[in-house]
């Protein structure tokens, strides 16, 4: 039998004083049989990181040619479109060319910095790469639930995150 997808309700609150966004969120999140809590909490981070009205999860891991989030206008262009994880040259060129802006959640501790080197992307002026501290975004899986209530507050760059029990800073490395 094929395995569904799991369902999970965020109830986040942003305050994000570098972009002057401050907003509740009511989220449906499924995530995939293949996902695992720290991939889907690292969506749920740059849903946060990036929020506005029109911001939305996308097929991403069901459809490797789709971003993980986007930000699409009433015309269907793409503004923003988010990968997480460590996505193929021939996915972040697609985005590039597609999208007004890119911006990748790399993470996964030290792969993440082979991965990079990897890349021959040239000087896209439209891509951003953030690398995500391994030891961070093993904290934040522990934060999943199915009935999620998180606070995001994000200053200077920092990013503290709290629920009703736990309370995690995070910086995020800048790649490019």
């Amino acid at each position: 039998m094929v395995q569904g997808p799991k369902i999970f309700k965020a109830n986040i609150q942003i305050a994000d004083m570098d972009r002057h966004y401050y907003n509740d969120h009511l989220l449906t999140i499924a995530q995939h049989p293949s996902e695992t809590d720290e991939r889907m909490m690292v969506r749920l981070l740059a849903f946060a990181l990036n929020a506005t009205d029109k911001l939305s999860f996308g097929e991403g891991i069901s459809d490797r040619d789709q971003a993980d989030l986007w930000d699409k206008d009433y015309n269907g262009q793409v503004n923003l479109w988010i990968s997480v994880g460590l996505p193929d040259e021939k996915l972040i060129r697609k985005a590039v060319s597609k999208a007004k802006e890119v911006i990748i959640y790399a993470y996964g501790g030290r792969i993440v910095e082979t991965w990079w080197d990897k890349m021959k992307l040239g000087n896209y002026s439209n891509l951003k790469v953030i690398n995500l501290p391994s030891k961070d975004t093993n904290d934040l899986s522990a934060m999943a639930s199915r009935g999620m209530k998180i606070n995001f507050t994000i200053q200077e760059g920092d990013i503290m995150i709290n629920n009703e029990s736990t309370s995690l800073s995070l910086t995020p490395l800048i790649l490019k």
